[in-house]
């Protein structure tokens, strides 16, 4: 991991929406306005829990905080359901970039799944293409406003599914239009990365990376499998790599203090020592019990004591629309939960940046403007 260049960070007493931030996790059809939702629902003829956007955003943040999967799942049948032509496509691609700016992100991986949005005639390439449009208009329209913004399409299978090798190939296809990686996301537990094995060797012959959503709903084994069978680059979420992890207390009677020994798995060592980034999303994790073993609150996430041992941690939203978060509030979270100042949230940043999917020359440049953005604080 790169080390900070700012000698000492400034107390943080200004808004950390300014700050540059990178955003590997954040999903196409989580992310959408309430209000684009209600107009594009009208105009499909889709029904909608209420056709008020203050209602709305609302019914989406307390169905993700419910406690019930299959509340939370249904918030996407509502988002991917206006997600099913161009225009549809192309205008929340384009919001999406238009809002990841306004929260101060310079370089954003979009994830989505194109088999997901052909209910209405488009093909799998057509969607791809929508979406990229829509990326495109959307930094443009950011360049527009004096800003700078860059994006990718993380092209994802959904793991249910049988269409890997189908998606793979767009993904390959789709290369040097827009597409910077693939992804494989839905059910976790029950569907090991091992399932598209023949699909992840495929876009390792064509040079393709890839990241998996592994370590969220299922565990160690989930996760075995996405560095063995899928050769995952990253983890998506990957925060149950602490299970791997043993912590035994013991009392220091000389300092008067009680010591943690800690003690990494084989499993751990090797995504900790191989600096195999974590795509974490503390809000999320917490709605979705993927961090139940380890307490109620956001104050038992383990994320801190990866981030603590070495681990390559990035922070993210996973789905900003149904967890009613940003980046920046995410940030927020970290600096009033763990009490990470600049210094953190700069290594975090820069974590991300170098675990991005963007070319050698073009992550140097990344990392460079973030630590000119941060040495420019004081």
């Amino acid at each position: 991991m790169t080390e900070p260049i700012v000698d000492a960070a400034p107390a943080i007493d200004f808004d950390l929406k300014s700050l540059p931030k990178v955003s590997l996790h954040d999903h196409l059809d989580g992310g959408l306005r309430p209000a684009t939702i209600i107009e594009l629902a009208e105009a499909v003829g889709h029904t909608l829990p209420s056709t008020d956007p203050v209602a709305l955003g609302q019914w989406f943040r307390e169905s993700a905080d419910s406690g019930s999967l299959v509340r939370y799942l249904e918030t996407f049948d509502h988002t991917v359901a206006v997600m099913q032509t161009y225009d549809g496509l192309f205008r929340v691609a384009k919001e999406f970039v238009e809002d990841l700016a306004d929260d101060g992100v310079v370089y954003g991986e979009v994830r989505w799944a194109p088999e997901q949005h052909l209910q209405k005639g488009l093909s799998l390439d057509e969607a791809v293409e929508a979406v990229q449009e829509g990326l495109e208009a959307g930094v443009e329209a950011v360049s527009e406003s004096g800003r700078e913004i860059q994006v990718g399409q993380l092209i994802t299978a959904m793991r249910h599914a049988d269409r890997g090798q189908e998606i793979a190939e767009l993904a390959v296809r789709h290369r040097n239009k827009g597409a910077v990686g693939f992804d494989i996301a839905g059910a976790e537990d029950g569907f090991l990365p091992s399932r598209f094995r023949d699909a992840f060797t495929y876009l390792a012959q064509h040079n393709f990376p890839a990241t998996v959503h592994a370590g969220e709903a299922a565990g160690l084994e989930s996760i075995q499998s996405a560095l063995v069978d899928g050769r995952a680059l990253r983890l998506g979420h990957g925060v149950r790599i602490a299970e791997d992890i043993m912590v035994e207390f013991d009392d220091d009677e000389e300092a008067g203090d009680t010591v943690g020994l800690v003690t990494l798995g084989d499993l751990s060592s090797w995504v900790r020592d191989r600096g195999i980034a974590l795509e974490i999303c503390p809000s999320s994790n917490l709605q979705t019990g993927a961090i139940a073993e380890f307490g109620g609150g956001i104050e038992s996430h383990p994320l801190d004591m990866l981030y603590q041992l070495g681990f390559n941690v990035t922070i993210n939203t996973d789905n900003r629309l149904m967890s009613g978060v940003t980046l920046t509030d995410e940030f927020n979270l970290l600096v009033e939960t763990f009490d990470y100042d600049l210094d953190d949230l700069l290594e975090l940043t820069l974590n991300a940046a170098e675990a991005s999917f963007l070319p050698l020359e073009e992550k140097e440049a990344l990392v460079e403007y973030i630590n000119d953005a941060y040495a420019n604080l004081g």
